[in-house]
């Protein structure tokens, strides 16, 4: 009792003793906190992003050093500058953390002859104690400077910007640094910087999750330049605005009414509340899930696959985990999955598929069905359903998967499945239906017939389902378009599905979405046929779509596409990822009121 007073009456003394220099040095603070930011990022990309020499690199840990020690005496003065300390570490866990690490480290560095990076280098192979301190600064500057941008993104809360256009313009910001980073001497096996075009290219595919190349992904790229297009993927499939929301969420005061509004319609949720509690969901179902492929591709590689170590085998596991999920396409081989030893893998075939599968039911939807607290809850109470969305996005997403399959094997079970025996055909069939919205392939897509390339690009301009990672008009769109024609044809006034009434809102939305869609194609072949007559008209309007739908699927002539070509290709990469009714609402000005109606009038239609 009497040290809990003393330490409460030193505490007052030391807060009157620093109260009237308080503002004046917070303020200094935040100046010298955006110097270590700035210069944490120049140091690395520096050293991450060009050849470095010994010496080079010895200064580079030096000034990383420097920037630790600053960092580390801003957070110590800021703990001093605080009247309740106890509750600053509460609000400050993960700056906290990284103090913990710096100062383990320097123990370990002092006192137990550098054990840690003995640790690091003995169990994760890395050649150098360089390489090993390199690795571990670049992840704790990676989750500083992360964390920072989170707090400088309340400038979004500020701006009088609608949600889409933070949503586009946070887009635009994540390709730009993408076309930067890859643009940086080491990301390339070439000498020199990757061409401006190239690189644009390849960031908006990655941040689009698309996944369509115009280089090798395998050969052209260095590790570095895959490591950053594996982040661009992950980034790219949340959303830049997810990602800043949820971290400071659970990092400070949490998420504004504006960025909730966003979520909300972004996540199909029913309440502000929903999706608010949604976005922590949705990185633990991300995480899970990536976890559990990982786990289940690195087992079932097959025999032919071989791989020059055990980071490299790991790497690869990583890569195509999160590839898969995230629906992207990206392979680090290069023919994709129709690699030698890897086209037979078939187990492996089917564990991408699964992952695919869930990367585009949405995340509500795997919410609803997988929750603990709702499979209790229907457990109980067997006449609970699942939510209308989830069963539009379940049963189409199957509809569409078995349909694309049957009619796949029927197509080519006398050509491109020629060689394969029944079980072997089925599962590649299978596989190709379902990577209509991820872009991997298991054979050679500019060997299959016209047919089946039409049949492709149809399940590709439909898509993943709403509030997932995938692209397309999405399944409950086509969905809608197609039963209000059934209820059109048979003279039904109202819409209903599973015994509800669908609004006209809902309609018209789809409508809309459907007509953007169809008309940004248009435009896209139409100009495609101008810039790259030298194509087939199929192998255009696969190519487009295949675009537009953030698949990735090609017949193989994304490289070989002019410059001209290649805009129109990012322009509905990206318009196909922002999403069509989200780029048009960013178009459109401001509605203006109809509390009036005018006398209703007759249109003779069809």
């Amino acid at each position: 009792m009497k040290f809990s007073k003393l330490k409460n009456a030193f505490a007052e003394w030391l807060n009157n003793l620093l109260y009237s220099s308080r503002t004046q040095v917070l303020n200094t603070l935040v100046s010298l906190k955006a110097f270590i930011w700035l210069t944490a990022t120049i140091l690395l990309l520096y050293v991450f992003g060009f050849e470095t020499e010994q010496d080079e690199l010895e200064q580079v840990f030096l000034g990383l050093d420097v920037v630790l020690i600053i960092y580390f005496s801003t957070f110590l003065i800021r703990l001093l500058y605080e009247f309740r300390r106890t509750e600053f570490i509460k609000n400050n866990k993960l700056e906290t953390f990284l103090v913990l690490i710096i100062i383990v480290n320097t123990i370990s560095h002092l006192f137990l002859d550098n054990k840690i990076m003995g640790f690091f280098i003995e169990n994760f192979e890395f050649e150098s104690y360089e390489d090993a301190y390199l690795a571990l600064i670049t992840f704790f500057f990676i989750i500083l400077i992360l964390y920072e941008l989170v707090n400088a993104s309340d400038i979004f809360s500020r701006l009088k910007a609608s949600p889409s256009h933070s949503f586009i313009v946070s887009f635009i910001i994540l390709i730009l640094f993408g076309t930067g980073m890859l643009m940086l001497p080491a990301m390339t096996v070439q000498e020199g910087s990757m061409k401006f075009m190239d690189a644009l290219f390849t960031s908006v595919s990655a941040c689009c999750v698309t996944g369509l190349i115009v280089v090798d992904t395998a050969t052209f790229f260095t590790l570095k330049g895959q490591i950053v297009i594996m982040m661009l993927v992950q980034i790219g499939a949340l959303g830049i605005i997810s990602f800043a929301a949820f971290f400071a969420n659970i990092m400070k005061s949490g998420v504004g009414i504006k960025q909730q509004l966003f979520l909300q319609d972004y996540l199909i949720s029913e309440s502000l509340f929903s999706a608010k509690g949604l976005l922590r969901k949705i990185i633990f179902i991300t995480i899970s899930l990536e976890l559990i492929t990982f786990v289940l591709i690195y087992f079932t590689w097959g025999d032919g696959v071989v791989f020059n170590s055990q980071a490299q085998k790991l790497f690869f596991t990583a890569f195509h985990a999160v590839s898969a999920f995230c629906n992207a396409g990206f392979s680090l081989f290069t023919n994709g999955l129709a690699e030698h030893g890897v086209a037979t893998s078939y187990i492996l075939h089917i564990v991408v598929a699964v992952s695919m599968i869930f990367g585009t039911i949405g995340f509500s939807t795997i919410q609803d069905i997988f929750n603990v607290q709702r499979l209790r809850d229907r457990y109980q109470n067997p006449w609970k359903d699942w939510n209308l969305s989830t069963k539009v996005a379940v049963y189409t997403t199957a509809f569409l998967i078995v349909f694309g399959m049957l009619v796949f094997y029927l197509l080519e079970r006398d050509y491109i499945l020629s060689d394969k025996n029944f079980i072997e055909a089925t599962i590649t069939s299978f596989f190709q239906s379902v990577t209509r919205t991820a872009g991997f392939n298991t054979v050679d897509i500019g060997a299959l017939r016209t047919p089946t390339l039409i049949l492709l690009a149809f399940l590709m301009f439909i898509g993943a389902s709403s509030g997932s990672v995938g692209g397309g008009i999405k399944t409950s769109t086509f969905y809608l378009i197609l039963v209000s024609v059934f209820a059109t044809i048979r003279g039904r006034l109202k819409i209903e599905i599973d015994k509800r009434f669908i609004p006209k809102e809902l309609l018209f939305k789809a409508l809309s979405i459907f007509f953007f869609a169809a008309s940004i194609n248009l435009i896209g072949v139409f100009i495609l046929t101008l810039t790259d007559s030298n194509f087939s008209f199929v192998q255009i309007i696969f190519e487009q779509v295949s675009a537009f739908g953030t698949v990735g699927l090609s017949t193989g002539i994304t490289s070989e596409l002019s410059t001209a070509g290649r805009t129109v290709i990012i322009l509905s990469m990206f318009v196909g990822r922002v999403g069509t009714l989200t780029f048009a609402f960013a178009l459109s000005s401001r509605q203006t009121t109809q509390n009036y109606k005018y006398p209703k009038a007759h249109l003779m239609v069809g």
